[in-house]
C-alpha cells in the first residue's frame, strides 16, 4: 500500500489499522506455532468454538433485535456486527481474564479465517431476512482480513523463531507500541462516536447488552472443561470485530443510522463484557492462591 493510500484515509482507520496489525504482531511473539498445532489435537472443541462465534452469535442477535422491536436499521447495525467475529483486541482481554494463549491465539486465527467465507454467506442472509441490497467481495474481505490479521500475526510467529536472541526485547517494543496505538485509537473513536452512538437510542444500548450477556453465557458454556479456555470463548463470543462490520456498511453505503448502530454496538458491548473479564480475574486468581 503506497503512501498516498495511507493519507487519504481517515486518521480513524489508519490507527485502527496500525494497532491491529501491531496487537497481532505482538500475539504472534507469545505462542510457539507448535501450539497452534496442538490446538487442533482437541478439534471438537476448536469447532464449538467457530460454531459459537461464527454462527450462534449471529442468531442470537437476529432474535434480540427482532425481541426488542428494533427498527430495521438498527436491527441491521447489529446484525452486521454480530455476523463479523474475531475482534482482534478480545484476544488481549481474554488472556488478562486468564484464557489459555494455546486455545486463544489459535481460535482467534481460525475465525478470522472462516469470516472470509461467512460473512459474504451471512450478508445473503440479511438481504432475504430484512430486504436489503448488501454485498461484499470475498476477495476484498480477505485483503483486510489478510493486512490487518493473519500477516502480522504469521510475522510475529516467524520473528519469534528467527530472532530468539532479541525476543524479549522484540516482544517489549511491540508491546509498548500496541499500548500507545490502541490509545491513541480509543481516544479517537471516543471523540469521534460518542454522539452517534448515544443517537442510536437506549432500546439500541438495551439490546446490544443483553445479546452480549447471552453470546458471553453461550461462549462460556461450550468453552469447557477448562476455565481458561471457557475464559477465551466467552470473550471471543461476546467481542465482535467492528472494523469489519464498518467495512461492510461502508463499501454498500449504509445510512447513518446503521453506522450508529455500529458504533453504539462497539462501545455498550465493550462495557457490558467488562464485568465477566473482571469475573474471570478474580477466578484465576483464587484458584492461583488456591
Amino acid at each position: 500500500m503506497g503512501l498516498e493510500a495511507w493519507t487519504s484515509r481517515p486518521l480513524l482507520t489508519v490507527l485502527a489499522l496500525a494497532s491491529t496489525s501491531m496487537l497481532m504482531f505482538h500475539l504472534g511473539l507469545m505462542v510457539a506455532p507448535m501450539e497452534y498445532r496442538a490446538a487442533w489435537r482437541q478439534p471438537g472443541r476448536m469447532l464449538r468454538g467457530v460454531f459459537s462465534s461464527v454462527v450462534a452469535v449471529p442468531v442470537i442477535v437476529i432474535l434480540v433485535g427482532r425481541s426488542f422491536d428494533l427498527t430495521r436499521a438498527a436491527q441491521v447495525g447489529l446484525v452486521l456486527m454480530a455476523i463479523s467475529p474475531g475482534a482482534p483486541f478480545a484476544v488481549r482481554r481474554a488472556l488478562s481474564a486468564g484464557g489459555k494463549p494455546s486455545f486463544a491465539l489459535p481460535l482467534q486465527a481460525t475465525i478470522a479465517a472462516v469470516a472470509v467465507a461467512s460473512m459474504p454467506l451471512w450478508v445473503a442472509a440479511v438481504d432475504a431476512l430484512y430486504e436489503t441490497r448488501a454485498g461484499v467481495d470475498p476477495g476484498r474481505l480477505a485483503e483486510q482480513v489478510l493486512a490487518g490479521q493473519l500477516v502480522p500475526l504469521a510475522l510475529g510467529l516467524l520473528a519469534r523463531g528467527a530472532f530468539r536472541v532479541h525476543a524479549r526485547g522484540i516482544e517489549r517494543f511491540a508491546r509498548l507500541a500496541t499500548l500507545l496505538l490502541f490509545l491513541g485509537t480509543v481516544v479517537l473513536l471516543v471523540a469521534q462516536s460518542w454522539a452517534p452512538a448515544v443517537g442510536a437510542g437506549l432500546d439500541v444500548a438495551i439490546a446490544v447488552a443483553c445479546a452480549t450477556w447471552v453470546a458471553v453465557a453461550l461462549g462460556h458454556l461450550m468453552g469447557g472443561p477448562e476455565d481458561s479456555t471457557r475464559t477465551a470463548l466467552g470473550v471471543a463470543c461476546g467481542a465482535r470485530n467492528a472494523g469489519l462490520a464498518l467495512f461492510v456498511a461502508s463499501i454498500n453505503h449504509a445510512p447513518p443510522a446503521v453506522h450508529a448502530t455500529l458504533l453504539a454496538y462497539l462501545l455498550v458491548s465493550a462495557a457490558a463484557l467488562t464485568p465477566y473479564v473482571v469475573w474471570r480475574r478474580l477466578v484465576r486468581r483464587r484458584t492461583a492462591q488456591a
